[in-house]
């Protein structure tokens, strides 16, 4: 055998995974394409229960027709591509991480291919455990602290023309006022939106909390005793994070404090139930030695104490 077929038989198994890259990575792409068009197809209804948290606003407010506008000819269009984009990547995810999963899988264990599985299921149930409490929780107490600044009284003055039956239709009438300017909301379409989606993306991530700190926890990254030593810096963290993905509304912070602060409590239990389990295996494998352990451990304490 030359070098050359040394160089060629070395370099065969990098070329088959590429190949194999290259296959889960158009599959992958093609899922999204699809997703996309399914998603434009609905597009329309999706914006509309995107809206709703400030359309009940807007009618809690006294406005009988809350209405959004877009001020150039595209907006509207590409507003529906932005939903489509997002919402397709939620209906290809499904086959996107089977991909993934087909593409890691040969090369883990056994025990590994068991452990890494449930996590790649967890991961968007907890997403959209968090998209719908940003939804239906958050995004509705935001927009009431928003919207609780504007005049909805004269939102939209031609809604009084056909009120007045003598008036000719090419008269606009407009309320008069005597107390200055009003300043009034007209909401664009784009802009809303955004405000909406940021806080479903936040508040997915936020719930891909306990996920995180599981799956670190099983490749021994941290602990369950870790996570509680600095539970009080977690606290602060925390308290940032919510004066900054919510509006300046108490409430509206201490719900996502609560929250994402549960979720730490819940990482650190379920940090330790992984131990536990891997302690199980190692003293069943005959690798876990109890004196060893305990003996480390009032090192470690005494250690502690002459700190």
């Amino acid at each position: 055998m030359t070098k050359t077929d040394e160089i060629e038989d070395s370099s065969a198994p990098l070329i088959e995974h590429l190949a194999e890259l290259r296959t889960r990575l158009i599959r992958s792409v093609l899922a999204f394409i699809v997703g996309i068009v399914l998603a434009f197809i609905v597009a329309e209804p999706i914006l509309q229960f995107l809206v709703r948290p400030i359309e009940a606003t807007l009618r809690e407010l006294g406005d009988p027709s809350p209405t959004l506008q877009y001020t150039s000819p595209q907006e509207y269009l590409f507003t529906l591509f932005r939903i489509s984009m997002v919402f397709g990547f939620a209906l290809a995810f499904p086959v996107i991480s089977y991909q993934l999963w087909r593409f890691v899988a040969p090369g883990l264990y056994k025990s590994e291919k068991g452990a890494f599985l449930p996590f790649l299921i967890a991961s968007p149930f907890m997403f959209l455990l968090g998209a719908a409490f940003a939804q239906f929780v958050v995004t509705p107490l935001a927009m009431q602290f928003f919207l609780g600044f504007a005049d909805v009284s004269s939102i939209f003055a031609n809604l009084l023309a056909p009120a007045a039956d003598d008036v000719p239709e090419e008269i606009i009438v407009v309320p008069e006022t005597t107390e200055g300017v009003k300043i009034t909301f007209f909401g664009k379409v784009n802009e809303s939106l955004d405000i909406t989606l940021k806080f479903i993306l936040a508040f997915g991530l936020c719930f891909q909390l306990p996920v995180l700190l599981t799956l670190m926890g099983k490749a021994g990254l941290v602990s369950a005793e870790g996570l509680g030593a600095v539970r009080k810096y977690a606290m602060v963290g925390i308290l940032v994070l919510a004066a900054l993905v919510t509006p300046p509304d108490v409430i509206t912070q201490l719900i996502l404090f609560t929250v994402v602060y549960g979720l730490y409590e819940v990482s650190i239990f379920l940090v330790a139930r992984v131990e536990k389990k891997r302690e199980e295996q190692l003293r069943a494998d005959g690798y876990y030695d109890d004196e060893e352990a305990e003996a480390d451990a009032e090192m470690m304490q005494d250690y502690d104490e002459t700190k």
